[in-house]
């Protein structure tokens, strides 16, 4: 063999020495708990054949603590590009098998770097979590490993999308940079976050929790809010990420693709026109009212395990993509209260950052009333939606379905606030408030004097009904663009957003603005 084949051959087990990891034995302890290593997530996640490696031969530099022994390639890290869809993205996968998938600096600075290149060329980065946390041995060098990731992780909030999956455990300061990308995704019953575990709480406060109650998927998407979905394994989980990208663009300069559909533009929904019940107070699926509009009836819906009486996700109209807010009557009537704003707000603001149309169906009574509401900040949290649609840039367009009552009639992307295009089916209803109230407010008198009240108050709900829960006062003033049939809806959504597709809009030059968190 002459020094090219040794060379060659050297190269070749250093590169397998690399892809074990941790060796054999840790990978089959990884499978054994229902968990997949780190590059045969990147296989999953990346078109076939398309991930190349960056960093392979990374290794830590420190002595101490016996590591100088331990120094495996790539450092329980694995950087790299690949294409989606053949659309170029980033991903670092921490591996589990090497040191816990603990971060030390060397693992961090791969991470930063793989950062710093999808900012210089404006494309995506993921990234896969399952980490044991800062590595004990390196001690600051660790902290400032992830302090360095989370200013990298908002430089790039609004430049490109950045998506987190969380595919084991993620704990204390770790919880941090997948909080602040754009969406987080869970596996079920394999992947947990939390900045104190369940020993910790144990020791704090006396109470017994197992990780999967505090820090697991369905916590995390259906009580704090944390996740955006929940996934049963994690190859749904990756395969849901793929799926993700075919509705938002490469960067903030870029617009989402386009997919061509079969599903006709003129297309008429003649169930449409039996969607909202006959009686007001009758709750209806705003999911059905979704699927009748968009291209194929497909509606990937993000955050749904989270205050549910706000539908938000990605759809197509016309094979682009947007962004959809929906009120949804078969969850607390459709009613705006803190975890809904916040969801909304969040949801409005990346669509705006990424270019992405908004979509906004209504049918809202109002905030909710209650001290815990109150006392909650739903006066803050409410104002977050508030200021997410009046800040956003984005062509906007609304129709009302039924209620848009008070202030929330304000806050869903009304005319006054600067929606491009507002809609009214003729079964909404536009008034400071529902009919019971006002009567109860305009008419008190005549209702304290009636020899039969509630005859007297049906009677005035009525009047109040056909004067002002109605459309057409708001279309006279010029609040409502049109009143359109329910069936049409389709065909005029997609002549709009045509309409609006090279609209500019700025917002005042300034360094940034103080939405209320």
């Amino acid at each position: 063999m002459d020094d090219r084949e040794k060379r060659s051959a050297d190269l070749e087990r250093r590169r397998e020495e690399a892809r074990l990891g941790g060796g054999a034995e840790r990978i089959a302890q990884q499978h054994e708990r229902g968990k997949l290593t780190a590059r045969e997530r990147i296989d999953i996640l990346l078109d076939d054949g398309s991930f190349q490696e960056v960093g392979m031969f990374v290794r830590h530099q420190v002595r101490d603590f016996g590591l100088a022994d331990r120094r495996p390639y790539g450092d329980g890290v694995v950087t790299g590009f690949g294409t989606i869809d053949s659309r170029l993205v980033y991903v670092y996968s921490q591996d589990f098998t090497v040191f816990g998938g603990s971060l030390g600096l060397a693992h961090a600075r791969k991470i930063t770097r793989l950062m710093q290149l999808a900012l210089e060329n404006g494309a995506p980065i993921i990234g896969l979590n399952d980490s044991g946390g800062a590595r004990i041995q390196e001690g600051v060098d660790s902290l400032g490993g992830y302090a360095e990731i989370f200013l990298l992780n908002t430089m790039a909030s609004g430049v490109v999308p950045q998506l987190s999956a969380v595919l084991g455990p993620c704990a204390g300061g770790a919880v941090y940079s997948p909080a602040i990308t754009d969406f987080v995704f869970m596996a079920k019953n394999t992947s947990y976050m939390f900045v104190t575990g369940p020993n910790v709480v144990k020791t704090v406060t006396q109470e017994e929790v197992t990780a999967e109650e505090l820090g697991g998927a369905r916590t995390h998407t259906e009580k704090s809010g944390v996740a955006h979905m929940a996934c049963e394994n994690e190859v749904e989980c990756l395969h849901r990420i793929r799926d993700l990208f075919g509705f938002i663009p490469q960067n903030c300069e870029d617009s989402p693709p386009f997919v061509q559909t079969d599903d006709s533009p003129d297309r008429m929904d003649e169930a449409l026109n039996d969607m909202v019940p006959e009686h007001p107070n009758k709750p209806y699926d705003m999911l059905e009212v979704i699927r009748g509009l968009v291209d194929e009836r497909n509606f990937f819906e993000i955050h749904a395990g989270f205050a549910p009486n706000l539908l938000v996700g990605f759809a197509r109209l016309g094979g682009r993509s947007i962004g959809v807010v929906a009120n949804n009557p078969a969850a607390l009537a459709g009613v705006l209260d803190m975890d809904a704003s916040v969801k909304g707000a969040r949801f409005v603001r990346f669509c705006d950052a990424f270019n992405i149309p908004l979509l906004v169906l209504e049918d809202v009574p109002g905030f909710m009333p209650g001290i815990d509401q109150e006392w909650g900040g739903i006066i803050r949290h409410g104002a977050k939606l508030l200021y997410a649609f009046c800040e956003a840039t984005v062509p906007k367009i609304t129709v009302i379905t039924r209620k848009a009552y008070g202030g929330a009639y304000d806050v869903m992307n009304s005319k006054h606030i600067r929606g491009d295009l507002n809609f009214a089916w003729p079964t909404a209803e536009i008034a400071v408030m529902g009919p019971k109230g006002a009567v109860e407010i305009i008419y008190k008198r005549q209702l304290a004097e009636a020899d039969d009240p509630a005859t007297a108050e049906e009677d005035f709900i009525r009047q109040y009904r056909d004067t002002f829960a109605n459309p057409y006062i708001a279309a006279g003033q010029g609040y409502i663009d049109d009143i359109i049939l329910p069936a049409e809806t389709r065909y005029r959504l997609v002549r709009g957003f045509d309409m609006l597709r090279n609209k500019v809009a700025r917002n005042p030059r300034k360094k940034h603005g103080n939405i209320p968190l």
